[in-house]
């Protein structure tokens, strides 16, 4: 179940990556619970993932949809890409994000895809190493995106003009 798109009321972009199936074995046979791993954005610039956790099928998904709510972050978009390249690990998993021309379109794997077009960016090119985990990828990608800085936000660190 990947790279299911579901358009919400208030114009989000809710895209669920993944489901696992877990059974643990108990007297009568096998319990199930499932996992959701969920990325929501709102195209400009907001994004957040989740993970669910439940019984069902659709209460996690929706567990997973509430904790990306919650833990959206704000990244600068310049002309519809990223401002710098940056390198994102986690774990196992190591992530390079580039800026692209316009018109280049998103050259990335399903997660970190999924991540991008919530987010709202148009060009990137991007390589994924090691691990093909989608919730690894995901979580790299994120710590990727939180290095991003825009032109003026090193100005103001710095207090010089570039």
């Amino acid at each position: 179940m990947a790279n299911i798109i579901e358009p919400s009321g208030d114009g989000s972009i809710e895209r669920v990556l993944k489901i696992k199936r877990c059974a643990a074995v108990v007297k009568g046979g096998r319990r199930f619970s499932f996992a959701a791993l969920v990325v929501v954005g709102d195209g400009r610039g907001k994004v957040g993932f989740g993970y669910g956790k439940a019984n069902e099928v659709p209460p996690s998904v929706q567990k997973a949809q509430k904790q990306a709510n919650r833990e959206m972050i704000q990244i600068p978009i310049v002309d519809g890409t990223i401002p710098h390249r940056v390198i994102g690990t986690y774990g196992a998993a190591k992530v390079i994000l580039l800026p692209a021309s316009p018109g280049t379109g998103i050259i990335a794997g399903p997660a970190v895809r999924a991540v991008c077009e919530a987010a709202g960016i148009k060009d990137i090119l991007t390589k994924s190493f090691r691990s093909n985990n989608p919730s690894v990828l995901v979580k790299a990608t994120f710590k990727a995106l939180q290095q991003l800085r825009t032109r003026q936000d090193i100005e103001l660190l710095r207090g010089v003009s570039l």
